[in-house]
C-alpha cells in the first residue's frame, strides 16, 4: 500500500489549490494512503478533508516533527511548496519526491522584464503534473473544501435578518495592500450593488469592515472576525455570488462552485492562481483588471503600497463592470 507525504505549508489558497492531488491520489492510486505536512495555523484549511489519512502539523515554531515524520517510512513525498524547508524534508526522509514546477525564472521575467513566457497553465494542473508518474489525472471534480454542519450552521447563525434571504458576499481583506481595492471604492461597490452584502474577511479586516458598514449603510453587514474560517466559508457557501481580491476565500469559493467576479491588481491570473472552475458547467468566473499598464504586474505577490505611487491598477477598476458581472 503506497503511503504519500503531500508538503505544503501555506497559506490557505495554496493549500485549498492542493486538494485536486489529494483526492485523485486517494481515488486513482489503488491502495493509497495520503498524508499532508502544513503549518498549524492551517490545520482547519484540511481537518475534515475525508481523502486525507492523516494530517501532520509543524511545531509553535514551526518545527517539522521528524520523528513522526521517520516513523511513518513514507514511499514518496510530493512537494507542492518547493522552498528550502521542503527540500530538507526530502533529504531527510530520503525517499522518492516529485515537486512542482514553480515557474520562478517566467515570473520573475514577467514582472521585471514584461517578458511573458508564462505557460498558460492554471498552478492545479502543475500541482497535479507531480503525481502523473503514479497514473493520476485531473477528474475535472475542481476544487475540494470540507466543514462540518456545526461550523456551517455557525456561520449562517451571525447573519442578521437583513441578510437571511440571500446576499452577496465581498471579500474586503488581502494579505498586501496592492491587491485590495481602496478604501473609497469598496464604500462605493458596496453602494451599487443595491442588495444585502456580508463583507468577508479575518480579524485584521475587521475595522475596515466597521468604516464599510457605517459609510455604506444598513445593507452592508460586517462578518469580519466574528467567526472562525471554516464558519466563515460557510458565508462564502450560501453567497448567491463572490466578490473577491486575489486571496485564500477566493479558492474557498471556486470549491462551492460560486460565481466569482475576482479583483486583480499588482498580480494577474497569468501567474496561474486565477479561479479554478468546479465543473465545465459552473458559473462563469469574471477577472477584473486594469489592462494597458505598463507597471503590471509589478509583483508576484504584492507591496504594502504601489511602488510608483499611482495605484492605478486598484483605483482604475471598472466598478461598474464589477457589478454588472455579478448577476
Amino acid at each position: 500500500m503506497p503511503k504519500f507525504l503531500i508538503l505544503r505549508f501555506s497559506s490557505i489558497g495554496d493549500i485549498v489549490l492542493t486538494s485536486p492531488v489529494v483526492r485523485c491520489l486517494k481515488e486513482q492510486v489503488p491502495g493509497a494512503e495520503v498524508h499532508f505536512l502544513t503549518k498549524r495555523a492551517f490545520a482547519p484549511v484540511l481537518q475534515h478533508n475525508p481523502f486525507l489519512d492523516k494530517l501532520h502539523l509543524l511545531g509553535e515554531r514551526d518545527e517539522v516533527p521528524w520523528t513522526a515524520m521517520r516513523a511513518e517510512r513514507f514511499d514518496a513525498v510530493i512537494d507542492l511548496h518547493h522552498n528550502l524547508r521542503s527540500l530538507r524534508v526530502k533529504r531527510v526522509l530520503g525517499v522518492k519526491s516529485h515537486s512542482f514546477r514553480k515557474l520562478n525564472v517566467e515570473k520573475w521575467l514577467r514582472v521585471n522584464l514584461k517578458i511573458d513566457r508564462l505557460p498558460r497553465i492554471h498552478i492545479v494542473d502543475r500541482y497535479l503534473e507531480t503525481v502523473s508518474a503514479y497514473g493520476v489525472r485531473n477528474d475535472g471534480r475542481g476544487l475540494d473544501y470540507f466543514i462540518t454542519p456545526d461550523e456551517e450552521a455557525e456561520g449562517l447563525a451571525v447573519l442578521p435578518p437583513s441578510h437571511r434571504g440571500g446576499y452577496i458576499g465581498l471579500v474586503i481583506g488581502a494579505k498586501h495592500a496592492t491587491k485590495r481595492l481602496p478604501d473609497r471604492n469598496l464604500v462605493t461597490l458596496c453602494g451599487m450593488l443595491k442588495q444585502p452584502v456580508v463583507l468577508l474577511g479575518g480579524p485584521e479586516d475587521k475595522e475596515l469592515g466597521e468604516f464599510l458598514r457605517h459609510r455604506a449603510g444598513e445593507l452592508v453587514f460586517n462578518a469580519c472576525g466574528k467567526t472562525g474560517l471554516n464558519a466563515s466559508a460557510s458565508l462564502v457557501k450560501h453567497a448567491r455570488a463572490i466578490i473577491t481580491h486575489d486571496t485564500g476565500l477566493m479558492h474557498i469559493a471556486a470549491a462551492y462552485g460560486k460565481k466569482i467576479v475576482s479583483i486583480w491588481g499588482n498580480t494577474i491570473p497569468e501567474f496561474g492562481m486565477a479561479p479554478y472552475p468546479k465543473s465545465p458547467d459552473a458559473p462563469p468566473s469574471f477577472i477584473s483588471e486594469v489592462h494597458n499598464l505598463s507597471c503590471r504586474p509589478c509583483s508576484k505577490i504584492g507591496y504594502g503600497k504601489c511602488p510608483i505611487g499611482h495605484f492605478r491598477g486598484m483605483r482604475d477598476q471598472n466598478l461598474f463592470s464589477i457589478v454588472e458581472n455579478v448577476w
